[in-house]
């Protein structure tokens, strides 16, 4: 009877320790898709960033070459302005084909994804 007692205060104790390490590597899987995720993002706005900056200096010199070619600085900002607006409803009809459904897919996938 004792030996069965011992057997299962062993038995216990081994599943307390499983059950610990399986907990801490959760709590581990779940840092570094955090960390990923996060650099991830990151790097994608320092990205943003920077091509946002060409843009507007592609757009200002644009603008002033349509300008020039118009004969009147503005015309070439309105023709600009105009470009951007269109470009703009576009993006506000198909927002979620576009921008939402890609971005919601790929940040549940880098979440999902077991590197192993």
């Amino acid at each position: 009877m004792e030996n069965t007692s011992l057997d299962f205060s062993g038995l216990l104790s081994e599943s307390k320790e499983y059950i610990e390490t399986k907990v801490e590597l959760w709590k581990l899987k779940a840092v570094d898709k955090i960390t990923e995720v996060i650099s991830s993002l990151v790097a994608k706005v320092i990205l943003i960033i920077s091509l946002l900056c060409f843009f507007m200096m592609l757009s200002i010199g644009l603008a002033l070459l349509i300008g020039d070619w118009l004969g009147k600085s503005m015309y070439g900002f309105f023709i600009i302005a105009a470009v951007y607006g269109i470009a703009g409803l576009v993006f506000y009809f198909f927002k979620d084909k576009l921008i939402k459904t890609p971005f919601g897919n790929k940040l549940v996938e880098s979440f999902l994804k077991d590197d192993e």
